[in-house]
């Protein structure tokens, strides 16, 4: 063998030793990519096939199939679990289920056990019969009795296919289904019953078929018709069930013991109108005394409309509303702190109980019940304020009907009560003069009774009732004094302020203490001096002056026993000078007047006699004599013109009494009264007078007793006259 030969062969050898090598790694590397890749062997798997449905309908059969994927040709033995268990004596390939019970899992097994297949068991569709009208109804009624069927959302309505429900009508226990006749129709899922008789009573029920899955509804609940003879006949009523007043409402009311769904039908006087409402009630607006008259009802349903009998008529009455009348007590106006009453009063015959509701008016002029609900006939309003003032009104309430509103009242909230007096005819007075104080409360007049006060004193014979006046009649000396008074009203009692003071100042005719006056005139001139004494002409001592300035009373400024002499004058001592006794006794007042201007009227301090002269003079500061050119005035008019400066009334009678003045060129004069007094004289004339006529009269009633005595004694009684006769007749 030749070296190239000999190294071939190795060559080869070692070539083959390769490709064995080669081989086997290849072999090794397909079974593991074969193991990777699912290329070995696979066990067969049972898998459970069901039909119809998951879904299993109470009272439906189902089969289960037990599939072996796979397997090829190979007998297999089967068996078959429910919810992990075992079913015994189940070994078939295919389980019929005929009535699933529940919701269970079941699978199969040959070699392997199959994933479990979950039957769901559900309830057949649900019917549901309802009634139209409600039961009873009455006979020739139309009754629509409606089958719903529930659906499921892959349900759909098809119409004309055969996937829709057909349904089944049962009347009865006895399930015997309806047919369709003149009298029932059924369109769909709705049996109508026309013309309704008693036949037709009883229980119906109804249910569904189909050609898909599910083939069948479940039956309804039984639904009771009764079918009554009678027409039902309702009654109706009136709320109030008396008379109706105007200005209110009726509710009329058809009662009837039916079940709901009617409609009510309203007639008034004939019954060719109508009014329908839906409920059994119906309000009558009451304007007028028209209003009133006969109404009727019935009711009705259903299409066509089943009517009820009518009513009995009902008479409806109307009466005219009364009218509210509101009082206030003690006054429309009052003041801060009274307490007010406000009174509802109607004018109703009956014994009718009335309730109240009262309403004040707002800032707009629209009323409210703000004030308080308050249903009494009186509101009480204690310690007024301002905020209560405002219009009132009232109305009265009778169940559900009301009076007219009454007129509103105004009620005024002043600030506190402030009395007032006056005197008429005039403060000055002479013993047995009469005079009258009057108490006024400023701006009310209603309701007030007074007191009187006399130097701060109560006097106990005043006059508390209506009115306000004091009367002094005759005026005595002891009557002089500062006069005030107050004025009360309500209960609690609301008292006013005290009035002003108002003084009286009575003189005697004789007066036995007197005032001196020096100079003697009423009117002064300020910074003149004024000298003033009390003379008693019983010498007793004890008199001082006394002084009313500025609505103070109080000693004269400066004063040495009976006397009081003020140096200078000022405006401040114009006021009212008297003597008064240690006792607290007041005579000879005197009206004393100073003046800073230039012009005074110079006249007598005491009154003017009746039948005097009185004499007047206007006199200027600065001479202090008569101004001879001046005019002469009384009660504002002009009385005389002088060129002397004197004015003379040479005989003064009552009607020259008044208040002058004298007005010139320089000035004009304050204001005086002149008291005119009747002379003691002319009242001694009249006493002598009256008793003259007076004795005169008893004179003549002595003559005519004298003389009916002297004509009865002369007559022979009858008796006498018989006595005498007889006694002439036995001395015959």
């Amino acid at each position: 063998m030749s070296i190239k030969t000999q190294e071939a062969l190795v060559l080869n050898k070692h070539r083959c030793g390769s490709m064995r090598y080669s081989a086997l790694s290849f072999i090794l590397l397909l079974m593991l990519l074969c193991s990777h890749s699912g290329l070995t062997q696979v066990e067969p798997k049972a898998v459970v096939k069901v039909s119809p449905d998951q879904r299993v309908f109470r009272g439906e059969t189902v089969t289960l199939t037990c599939d072996i994927q796979g397997a090829g040709d190979i007998q297999w033995t089967y068996s078959w679990l429910k919810d992990g268990s075992v079913i015994p004596d189940i070994t078939e390939r295919v389980y019929t289920i005929t009535s699933l019970s529940d919701n269970s899992k079941y699978s199969c097994e040959a070699k392997s056990i199959s994933d479990a297949v979950t039957l769901t068991l559900s309830d057949l569709p649900r019917s549901t019969l309802t009634l139209t009208p409600n039961s009873p109804v009455f006979t020739g009624e139309t009754v629509n009795l409606k089958c719903v069927i529930e659906s499921y959302s892959d349900w759909r309505w098809r119409n004309g296919l055969t996937n829709d429900w057909r349904y089944e009508w049962y009347k009865g226990r006895y399930s015997v289904m309806l047919q369709t006749s003149e009298r029932y129709t059924v369109n769909r899922d709705t049996l109508t019953i026309r013309g309704a008789t008693e036949s037709d009573q009883g229980q119906y029920w109804c249910r569904g078929q189909r050609d898909g899955r599910p083939n069948s509804s479940q039956s309804s609940s039984a639904v009771s018709l009764t079918v009554k003879d009678l027409k039902p006949k309702p009654e109706l009523t009136s709320d109030p069930a008396g008379a109706a007043l105007t200005g209110n409402t009726v509710t009329l009311t058809c009662h009837m013991n039916l079940s709901p769904g009617w409609d009510f039908y309203w007639y008034k006087y004939t019954l060719n109108s109508e009014t329908k409402t839906q409920t059994n009630s119906y309000r009558v607006k009451i304007d007028s005394v028209s209003d009133g008259g006969q109404y009727w009802c019935r009711a009705g349903r259903g299409k066509p409309v089943y009517y009820t009998q009518y009513s009995d008529a009902l008479w409806v009455n109307v009466t005219v509303s009364p009218k509210a009348v509101v009082t206030v007590r003690p006054d429309e106006r009052v003041f801060r702190g009274e307490t007010v009453t406000l009174r509802c009063d109607i004018k109703w015959g009956g014994d009718t109980e009335w309730t109240y509701r009262w309403e004040t008016q707002g800032r707009n002029n629209q009323y409210t019940n703000s004030v308080r609900r308050i249903s009494t006939q009186e509101l009480n309003i204690i310690s007024v304020e301002d905020f209560h003032s405002g219009k009132y009104t009232c109305t009265g309430q009778m169940g559900t009907q009301s009076s007219q509103r009454s007129d509103a009242v105004t009620l005024t909230v002043s600030a506190e009560a402030q009395a007032a007096v006056r005197v008429s005819p005039q403060p000055w007075l002479t013993e047995g003069d009469s005079v009258t104080l009057i108490c006024e409360v400023t701006g009310s007049s209603t309701g007030w009774t007074f007191s009187w006060f006399r130097d701060d004193d109560h006097l106990s014979d005043s006059s508390r009732g209506a009115g306000g006046s004091y009367t002094l009649s005759p005026a005595a000396l002891q009557h002089t004094g500062v006069y005030t008074c107050r004025a009360e009203r309500g209960r609690p009692a609301y008292y006013t302020k005290n009035s002003n003071t108002q003084p009286l100042w009575i003189t005697g005719v004789s007066p036995s203490v007197s005032l001196v006056v020096s100079p003697s005139r009423s009117q002064h001139f300020s910074t003149d001096s004024l000298s003033l004494s009390c003379e008693d002409q019983r010498n007793s001592a004890g008199w001082t002056v006394r002084r009313y300035t500025n609505r103070n009373t109080e000693d004269c400024s400066t004063q040495t026993g009976s006397r009081c002499r003020i140096i200078s004058l000022s405006t401040s001592d114009s006021g009212v000078y008297w003597c008064q006794s240690e006792s607290g006794e007041k005579r000879h007042p005197l009206n004393i007047t100073v003046y800073d201007g230039d012009v005074i009227l110079e006249s007598s301090v005491d009154p003017v006699i009746e039948g005097h002269t009185l004499t007047l003079h206007c006199l200027h500061r600065s001479t202090n004599s008569p101004i001879l050119r001046a005019d002469f005035y009384k009660d504002g008019s002009l009385v005389q013109h002088q060129t002397t400066g004197e004015m003379n009334i040479t005989t003064v009678s009552k009607s020259h009494e008044g208040f002058y003045y004298c007005k010139t060129e320089r000035g004009q004069s304050l204001h005086s009264w002149i008291s005119v007094r009747v002379s003691r004289s002319g009242q001694i004339s009249v006493f002598k007078i009256l008793s003259s006529l007076l004795a005169a009269c008893m004179f003549l009633l002595a003559t005519v007793v004298l003389l009916f005595k002297c004509c009865r004694a002369r007559v022979p009684s009858a008796e006498d006259q018989s006595q005498y006769s007889v006694r002439e007749e036995t001395s015959t």
